[in-house]
């Protein structure tokens, strides 16, 4: 991740892998992540983004080699001590200097990054640097039409059109997917929105959008981890929602939870 998304709230569900009540964000996390197990077989993957590394250490069963990197000195430290494997390596590393280094890849993982960043297409033209002849980049991030509250740490969040026009003029082919889940996380997610619709009523003035940023997010945190509380006592199912409870449909829904693109130059 870049320095432009530097490390959020432990428990906002920006930083997944850990948090009790988060089940639901690690485990559509993951589901990403086993995804792109598969398309990671017999390759050198970079993991663009990756955070405390409780993803990309399941790269590593396919891969031939996976390196994360992370601005984060504190993800990239936890997730070298967590997850020690013989071709598995973490390094703090802004992706701006991807250009420059010799580090080339046949499939670059990038999740939950392009809607924290000012200026996406620099980002992505920095990973797309790093990719082979025949690469990959595979990328997700939250679909706008099925995000259910504001979150102050997205500085955009995208729908497929605008997604595609973002990745078009960098990459030759891109092909849309869509993160869907099943009965329980709908369930999850309906909860979730009536929850937070009951919180929003009380600031029928907006007045939140006044306060300064670094109180805004502190707020989101805990407001993030209270719903979630709510959900659990209203949902019990929902403490169990698990990788399997998604699935990845190769197409475009507007249903769907994220956006997953997978871009070849």
């Amino acid at each position: 991740m870049t320095q432009a998304a530097v490390t959020p709230l432990l428990h906002s569900g920006e930083r997944p892998g850990h948090g009790e009540g988060f089940a639901y964000d690690e485990a559509r996390h993951l589901a990403a992540y086993r995804y792109a197990r598969e398309l990671a077989r017999g390759r050198d993957v970079l993991d663009a983004g990756c955070g405390e590394g409780f993803g990309t250490v399941l790269l590593a069963e396919t891969a031939r080699h996976v390196t994360g990197i992370d601005y984060s000195i504190d993800a990239v430290r936890t997730a070298a001590a967590r997850y020690v494997r013989p071709n598995l390596e973490f390094r703090r590393l802004d992706v701006y200097e991807l250009p420059g280094l010799d580090l080339r890849c046949d499939l670059v993982t990038n999740f939950q990054v392009i809607e924290h960043l000012a200026d996406p297409a620099r980002f992505l033209a920095a990973v797309r640097a790093a990719l082979r002849p025949g690469g990959v980049l595979m990328l997700t991030t939250p679909n706008r039409l099925t995000s259910v509250s504001e979150n102050p740490y997205h500085l955009r969040e995208y729908i497929a059109d605008e997604l595609l026009d973002l990745l078009r003029p960098l990459f030759a082919r891109v092909d849309l997917y869509s993160m869907m889940g099943n009965d329980k996380v709908r369930a999850f997610d309906a909860e979730r929105a009536r929850q937070v619709r009951r919180i929003l009523r009380l600031d029928p003035l907006g007045l939140r959008t006044l306060l300064p940023d670094r109180v805004v997010k502190y707020v989101f945190g805990r407001l993030a981890v209270l719903v979630r509380r709510r959900v659990a006592d209203a949902d019990r199912d929902s403490r169990s929602i698990a990788p399997s409870d998604f699935h990845v449909l190769e197409s475009v829904h507007p249903e769907a939870l994220d956006l997953i693109a997978l871009c070849r130059p």
